[in-house]
């Protein structure tokens, strides 16, 4: 049987995805990437918040998997530390490239931690509830920042 999702992290991790939603709402309505320009700035609308948040989400994970890894014995634990590093440095080297090619990145960088996380589950050093949250987390997460792209 399946552990439930901690409430706290759930609503963290659904709370994380603000920026995600934002990003993609002004970029359907203009009212709203108007609203958004005049009272926050330009880099907190449409795809500047999405990838400036993506690149700061995907560094964040990139801790968390350190810490997946410090539950690691051995040779395990060596490649849990590499691959912990690997979100981080994907988001550094891959979007800066203008917008479209950032999300795009940050797509393809998301989906690959997700992958990484599996690993760490199916190991047993992630919750038993993980792969449920980051299933739908990124999910989400993917479907904003396709709207930037198409």
């Amino acid at each position: 049987m399946t552990e439930k999702i901690p409430r706290t992290a759930l609503l963290l991790g659904l709370a994380g995805l603000v920026p995600f939603l934002w990003g993609a709402f002004t970029l359907l309505n203009d009212s709203a990437w108007q609203f958004g320009t005049a009272r926050l700035g330009p880099r907190f609308v449409g795809p500047y918040v999405q990838i400036f948040y993506g690149t700061v989400i995907l560094s964040f994970m990139s801790g968390v998997l350190w810490g997946f890894a410090a539950r690691a014995e051995g040779r395990f634990a060596a490649m849990g530390y590499a691959l912990g590093v690997i979100p981080a440095l994907w988001a550094f080297f891959f979007t800066g490239g203008g917008p479209i090619s950032a999300q795009v990145y940050l797509i393809a960088g998301f989906v690959g931690l997700l992958g990484i996380d599996w690993l760490f589950w199916a190991n047993g050093l992630a919750p038993a509830w993980w792969m449920r949250l980051r299933t739908g987390l990124t999910a989400i997460v993917i479907a904003c920042l396709l709207v930037g792209i198409a």
